[in-house]
């Protein structure tokens, strides 16, 4: 069948609501790993060792960094709008008494997305970081396993990050919206 047949109809994009609700009819079983991006349920690749630990160790250094100043996330789901719930690797969020105990994060409760990036690097790169910048995360940090990069995401656009830099020094890594925040990185890699 040639594919102008399949370009005529539309695909039904599936809501926050309705992802939860297959979660709790078992749909989804509890262990799946997965998020829902633009309507779409996503299959998460397993996390490997070197991945989690990576994702431990930078958790661990920006608590140490952050202390209460904010509330720091590990693979939990942000609320980007109807259609997207990520659970990025590492979120820092505006501090709130319930801790998002009666609601998910949304764009404008994160100062920081970290994502933790190896055989997810082109999902990540090609989906996440363009979905992130167009709903006005303000900076995205991505740790680049393979090619053992930190790569700095700031200052979104409806296209994408608009600037964009590789450090070498993570001795002191300073998140723009946490202005005397340094957190030392040097052990990455």
């Amino acid at each position: 069948m040639p594919s102008v047949a399949y370009d005529i109809f539309r695909r039904h994009r599936l809501t926050v609501a309705e992802y939860y609700r297959m979660a709790e009819t078992g749909i989804l079983a509890p262990e799946a790993r997965v998020e829902l991006i633009e309507g779409e349920v996503i299959d998460m690749p397993p996390i490997g060792s070197f991945h989690a630990g990576t994702v431990k160790y930078v958790g661990n250094k920006v608590r140490e960094a952050v202390g209460d100043r904010v509330i720091v996330s590990i693979q939990d789901p942000v609320f980007l709008d109807l259609h997207s719930e990520p659970q990025p690797d590492i979120a820092l969020l505006r501090p709130r008494p319930d801790f998002y105990r009666s609601s998910h994060p949304t764009p404008a409760d994160v100062f920081l997305i970290i994502e933790v990036a190896d055989t997810s690097l082109a999902y990540d790169t090609q989906i996440k970081l363009p979905l992130y910048a167009r709903h006005g995360i303000p900076e995205v940090w991505l740790t680049d396993l393979l090619n053992r990069r930190f790569i700095v995401h700031r200052t979104p656009t409806a296209v994408g990050f608009q600037d964009v830099q590789t450090l070498t020094d993570l001795s002191a890594v300073t998140p723009l919206l946490l202005p005397g925040v340094a957190i030392d990185l040097s052990g990455l890699f």
